[in-house]
């Protein structure tokens, strides 16, 4: 449904160009719910503006449901109004002037998109009662809370009927609790209309609930694809590991490499690290031996646990609700552990850590 080759775009800055996109490729399935991720500046906005027709790339092609909208190549550049897109901006973008309905029906009765009036009130009465906002559609749009005002700026992309959805961080103004309800409900809306969404965002949990698919950008390149679980439990990359989530990264050298293990020796021994692929590492490269902090295991010294089994000093607790948070002095490396409240360590006790070989992941530095 959409697909991305090679694009790429820079803007002046200081006598300089900053390269925001540095040779973009993706394909978007119909119906998919694809995130785009990555920390301020990634290029992640950027990309998403030039897919609307809001930037022009300076080599690349974009194509939307098999029509060719930008190709430095061919020298095409669709208009954003004539792209079979609808979009929602992280500010809402609502006209203060308007009503509810003013706001909904405007792109249909102005531009390339003009409808009769009977059709305008169709799609108007059609989107609003989707989204539950049937009952406001007299009302000043200013008079609606944040969560309102956005339901009715997706009220207005849907009402376009696009083939893809762009969404640019569309829940960061609201509160965390209104957030977390939007995102499920934003979801299922879009498998229900069967709508391909392309959704940024820097929020990991945002992304790791909403996404099919996540790609994590850096410094405009694209570091990872993949299905959340993957990206959370396999990472490849330092980069990504760091940013998704938490995670303890122990510097090491793979000195040993069976087809579904590897051996890494760090500065606390050595470890055994199941490994689903190779991906083209070999003995003597260096690595980070990565865990994520709920994955680790935490008894009492002395205590019988698994393999990769070493004694520390618990330096630190925290509580963070669903349980405590420590931080256990392995050696001179400091490793975070989650755990649930009914484990009672105190700073200062020793502790017995084990790292599961089936949670444990190999990245690149």
């Amino acid at each position: 449904m959409l697909e991305i080759a090679g694009v790429r775009k820079s803007f002046a800055l200081d006598r300089s160009n900053v390269a925001a996109l540095q040779g973009i490729d993706l394909n978007l399935s119909a119906g998919e719910f694809f995130v785009l991720l990555g920390p301020s500046g990634c290029g992640k906005t950027t990309m998403l503006r030039s897919v609307a027709g809001l930037e022009r790339p300076e080599t690349g092609a974009i194509t939307i449901d098999g029509t060719l909208v930008y190709s430095e190549r061919a020298r095409v550049f669709v208009p954003p109004e004539r792209r079979p897109i609808g979009m929602v901006f992280q500010s809402y973008a609502v006209w203060p002037h308007m009503d509810v309905y003013g706001n909904i029906a405007f792109p249909l009765q102005k531009g390339v998109r003009q409808l009769a009036r009977d059709a305008v009130d169709a799609r108007v009465q059609s989107v609003a009662k989707l989204l539950g906002i049937e009952e406001m559609l007299d009302r000043p749009v200013t008079t609606l809370s944040g969560g309102q005002q956005q339901r009715v700026a997706l009220a207005r992309a849907l009402a376009l009927q696009p083939k893809v959805l762009l969404m640019d961080e569309p829940l960061s103004n609201l509160d965390l609790k209104l957030q977390t309800r939007l995102r499920g409900d934003l979801k299922a809306l879009m498998k229900e209309l069967g709508l391909t969404t392309l959704y940024v965002t820097h929020n990991q949990n945002e992304a790791l609930e909403m996404g099919d698919r996540i790609a994590v950008m850096d410094s405009g390149r694209i570091a990872q694809i993949g299905a959340p679980a993957d990206l959370y439990r396999t990472p490849r990359t330092e980069f990504v590991a760091r940013f998704i989530g938490e995670t303890n990264l122990i510097a090491g050298t793979i000195d040993r490499l069976d087809s579904d293990f590897a051996r890494v020796q760090t500065q606390l021994g050595a470890f055994k690290v199941v490994v689903t692929s190779i991906n083209g590492r070999k003995v003597g490269d260096r690595c980070f031996l990565g865990i994520r902090p709920e994955d680790v295991i935490l008894t009492a010294d002395g205590g019988v646990l698994g393999e990769n089994q070493i004694s520390g000093t618990v330096r630190d607790v925290n509580f963070f609700g669903e349980g405590l948070a420590y931080t256990c002095d392995l050696g001179g490396e400091d490793i975070r552990v989650k755990a649930h409240r009914s484990h009672a360590f105190t700073a200062g006790g020793r502790v017995r850590v084990s790292f599961p070989a089936d949670y444990a992941f190999l990245v690149e530095p």
